[in-house]
């Protein structure tokens, strides 16, 4: 779909867009990103063509170009989005769904997936406030590994993975908390246990 890249650069130019101005109106943190769809380096899903289209003032057949219009779009999967995950209660029970990201189906195959909003500074500078984290749902994760656990009974954290003979390690990002360590007793007493695996970040503005 080389067209729909050079059709985007184009359009972002005649408009007089920077590529920082086109990022921030498509949902991306930066213009590196917008560098690598003019450069036809991303593979874009049919709501990131429509996004891309109303920022740029055109429509998404239009977007695509006559010569790629008989390709087919690469469909995307939705998966709910929580803005948060209690304890004990099952990630399909939940209701607090607050928005819908997209997968691709590639991705999809590999098992089940759930989005979760990201509150708090502990995972800064990487992952802030309001971020979205898409999770694989899983009950183990390797070492140094990004995961959602719940500890205690309280609503699910976002930490990093770090395995020891005699228990577990939930690191911050952001240095001033301090790593929570539970001991093979306290993970079975609190519990701790872990409900996902961060696999992508889709930061929000």
């Amino acid at each position: 779909m080389l067209e729909l890249y050079k059709n985007i650069k184009r359009l972002r130019e005649e408009k007089g867009l920077s590529q920082d101005a086109l990022a921030k109106l498509t949902g991306y943190s930066d213009r590196s990103s917008i560098t690598k769809i003019e450069k036809g380096q991303v593979d874009l899903q049919q709501s990131k063509i429509e996004l891309f289209a109303k920022a740029l003032g055109t429509t998404s057949r239009d977007l695509v170009g006559d010569m790629d219009s008989s390709l087919p779009v690469k469909k995307g999967i939705a998966i709910n989005v929580l803005g948060r995950v209690a304890a004990g209660i099952p990630i399909e029970a939940i209701e607090n769904i607050i928005d819908t990201e997209e997968i691709s189906e590639e991705m999809a195959k590999t098992g089940d997936f759930f989005g979760l909003q990201i509150h708090g500074d502990s995972m800064e500078p990487k992952i802030s406030e309001g971020d979205i984290v898409i999770v694989r749902k899983q009950e183990d994760a390797e070492n140094g590994q990004i995961i959602i656990a719940t500890v205690n009974g309280t609503d699910a954290t976002c930490k990093r993975l770090r395995k020891y003979r005699d228990g577990i390690e939930l690191i911050s990002n952001n240095p001033s908390y301090s790593p929570m360590f539970f001991s093979n007793e306290e993970i079975e007493s609190k519990p701790v246990k872990i409900i996902g695996r961060v696999v992508e970040l889709r930061s929000k503005f």
